[in-house]
């Protein structure tokens, strides 16, 4: 039960910190914000502090930054509506910003105590695979596969899992980039002394350790927010292709659960911290990339319209009326809420087995 409170603030706080970053571009502008408020529902405590009303809510599952002209026609000069684009287009991209940004203060957290980080490097062929002449030497430090930049250890085995029988390598040989192009790394099923099937490439990948410099920790920490953003992406390819369906996406229940899991399978309660951190910076990276997308309803199909406004006034001097623009985000928002709550019932279904 622990972990589920403490799963159900975090994803709380994190809707809330996009919230902020909403809140802190607008006033940073000047635009007006009626009301900021940190968690839903009925009101707990409510101030007043000059034109805007600041609220704690009794549910934690999110916030608010309600701004004059946001959604509606305005004489305010100072509402939303009214600003310079490009004032428009930074407080709307404020939010992913500061989810991103908070997904790089938590990696750094948990990389500031570590004693140094792996490097994947070549550790030489398994006999019988026929991989001996791959053109890899012990060694080899990877820096690419299949096109991919390593950017963390793991990418190297997520990477090579995805290629075909070739796969196109860069390697660091001695301080040198080389580059080796279509090298030939079959998978080939072996049975094992228990008589278990195996499917491997025949390569080995060991590491070496970078130091904990301060450096390294910064490098790392950069690197590994991009390598979430990355995964989000290839997540979504993976939707496209129709190669996982509706019951593979996670809600914000299903979320909860399996940050309780991680939680509450975790050895310790220091390693059960740094777990549901390192899940903590991995959602608030992929909160900041989903909010981006150019969907109706989303910042980033808020952008997407701001920036096309831009493109046909400057070659028509027109734009398109704004309740039309309110239709698609209002048609936008309706499918939304339908795949949350078909996303939410999976996700219950997966709790009870069903």
């Amino acid at each position: 039960m622990l972990y589920i409170i403490l799963a159900v603030l975090m994803f709380g706080l994190l809707i809330a910190v996009h919230e902020f970053g909403h809140f802190a571009s607008a006033k940073l502008f000047g635009i007006q914000v009626n009301e900021f408020s940190v968690g839903m529902g009925p009101t707990l405590l409510k101030k007043q502090k000059g034109e805007t009303l600041y609220s704690l809510r009794a549910l934690p599952i999110g916030g608010f930054c309600a701004m004059e002209g946001e959604d509606e026609k305005s004489s305010n000069p100072r509402a939303f509506g009214n600003a310079a684009a490009w004032k428009q287009l930074v407080v709307l991209a404020g939010g992913a910003a500061m989810n991103f940004l908070t997904g790089l203060l938590i990696l750094l957290i948990l990389y500031a105590p570590v004693q140094g980080f792996r490097i994947p490097v070549y550790s030489g062929a398994e006999p019988g695979y026929g991989a001996e002449d791959c053109g890899l030497q012990p060694g080899d430090r990877f820096l690419s596969v299949d096109g991919h930049r390593v950017l963390v250890y793991g990418n190297v085995p997520l990477y090579l899992s995805r290629a075909g029988d070739r796969v196109d390598l860069v390697v660091e040989r001695n301080g040198e980039k080389l580059r080796l192009d279509g090298v030939y790394l079959p998978y080939q099923t072996r049975v094992d002394e228990n008589g278990n099937k195996t499917q491997r490439r025949g390569i080995n990948i060991g590491w070496e350790v970078d130091p904990p410099t301060v450096g390294n920790k910064l490098h790392y920490t950069w690197n590994t927010a991009v390598d979430y953003v990355r995964t989000v992406w290839l997540s979504l390819g993976e939707l496209v292709r129709g190669a996982v369906g509706l019951r593979d996406l996670s809600g914000p229940v299903g979320i909860v659960n399996t940050m309780s899991q991680v939680g509450s399978q975790s050895p310790t309660a220091a390693d059960a911290a740094r777990s549901l951190l390192d899940l903590a910076a991995l959602i608030a990276v992929n909160l900041a990339v989903m909010n981006l997308l150019p969907l109706p309803a989303l910042d980033g199909g808020r952008i997407f319209f701001l920036l096309l406004n831009g493109v046909l006034f400057a070659l028509f001097r027109k734009k398109i009326p704004a309740k039309y623009e309110g239709y698609v985000h209002m048609i936008g928002m309706a499918g939304l809420l339908a795949l949350s709550l078909v996303v939410t019932f999976s996700d219950i279904g997966k709790l009870f087995g069903i």
